[in-house]
């Protein structure tokens, strides 16, 4: 199932402000499930938008293990994929795949992007559910 990207508003006024560093040796990005809509114009940090419930193989947030490289005046952030598995029970509903910014403090946990699903998943006891950044998240020109 192909999933929409979409970015926050208030991640390009943080990354003009020099808030992200998304290289490897910089700050850990990590994603989240959620089940609510996200809204590009008003959600600016991770409490504006909430997360499932943490259980069933479900352990919160996840490492996405980002960097960042420019080559020929093009900077591309990128992640290794995740995969989440159920397990004792069901995971979900949730939507959104929700990426922030785990290590800024002035925004708290500021928001970058969220893929949206199209519709609500729900995993059930061993089903998996992979995060899939493919060749990366995002391009700066």
């Amino acid at each position: 199932m192909a999933a929409t990207y979409n970015k926050f508003e208030d991640f390009v006024e943080q990354l003009g402000k020099g808030i992200h560093q998304l290289h490897t040796a910089g700050h850990q990005l990590e994603c989240y499930l959620s089940n609510d809509t996200p809204d590009a114009a008003l959600d600016a940090v991770k409490t504006d938008l909430a997360e499932i419930t943490i259980q069933n193989g479900y352990t919160g947030p996840e490492d996405a293990d980002n960097d960042y490289t420019e080559t020929g005046g093009v900077g591309t952030l990128t992640a290794e994929d995740i995969v989440i598995t159920a397990n004792a029970d069901s995971i979900g509903p949730f939507r959104y795949v929700v990426l922030f910014n785990q290590d800024t403090a002035a925004p708290l946990d500021a928001l970058i992007a969220w893929w949206d699903y199209g519709s609500s998943i729900s995993l059930n006891d061993t089903e998996t559910f992979t995060i899939d950044f493919g060749a990366s998240i995002a391009t700066i020109e």
